[in-house]
């Protein structure tokens, strides 16, 4: 290990705040056979620009990738292919989203004044000023969950019909959302629920209140081939 790799490593294991990265996406939506995360994006993998942007956030988290067993030594031979040497623990994924970022958070220990941010892995562009937000945010106030306005009309099915919401009273979460450490990992003692779209809806039901921070329409996630381009596009121009 080099010098830079172990000054890396000793700041963040002096770090207080950790990042769990879920990337157990199948790529079925993306119509390819290879998961998204693992997609070139700007000639690396999407993964990679995940982790750096909590890598090089002000926060300096440490940070846990979580992963389907099945493809830790594909991700390995990428790292050695593409040089990436950011230090990060590697853990199984789940048979769920909930049984993954579960399986991250038992690899943290129990401490008041730890925070953990959980980010969808194939999120490559959120900014250092959210991440560092949503940690600032999350210590003041219990929790911070990043989300956007609805930029579009939106209507709601019911009843065989539909009917108008009121735009500007509609949000649309994205990540990271971080949490103080006690208040997530209770939350997660709850058994799973179909109904459980995200770690703020975990959360909520256990009657925590939840906050928002604002985030950004560049913090797209990748799910359609076309995000990938568009991606770029905004990697190279900005918003």
């Amino acid at each position: 290990m080099n010098r830079s790799n172990l000054q890396s490593l000793t700041s963040n294991l002096l770090s207080k705040n950790y990042a769990i990265i879920v990337a157990g996406g199948s790529g079925i939506r993306m119509l390819s056979a290879v998961p998204k995360q693992f997609l070139l994006l700007n000639g690396r993998p999407v993964l990679m620009h995940t982790i750096e942007a909590f890598h090089h956030s002000e926060s300096k988290p440490q940070i846990i990738v979580v992963l389907h067993p099945d493809f830790h030594a594909y991700w390995e031979e990428l790292c050695k292919i593409h040089d990436f040497n950011i230090v990060h623990q590697l853990v199984n994924g789940g048979e769920t989203r909930f049984h993954s970022v579960k399986n991250g958070l038992d690899q943290i220990p129990d401490a008041a004044d730890v925070l953990i941010a959980v980010q969808d892995a194939v999120r490559p562009l959120t900014s250092g000023l959210i991440i560092d937000e949503s940690y600032k945010h999350a210590a003041a106030h219990g929790n911070a969950v990043t989300a956007v306005k609805s930029r579009d009309s939106v209507r709601q099915a019911a009843n065989g019909g539909t009917k108008s919401l009121m735009r500007d009273e509609i949000w649309l979460i994205q990540t990271p959302q971080t949490f103080q450490s006690a208040q997530i990992k209770k939350a997660y003692q709850q058994p799973f629920s179909a109904k459980f779209t995200d770690d703020a809806s975990i959360v909520e039901q256990t009657g925590d209140t939840i906050h928002l921070i604002e985030g950004s329409y560049r913090n797209i996630k990748i799910t359609f081939p076309e995000d990938i381009a568009i991606a770029e596009m905004l990697m190279v121009h900005g918003s």
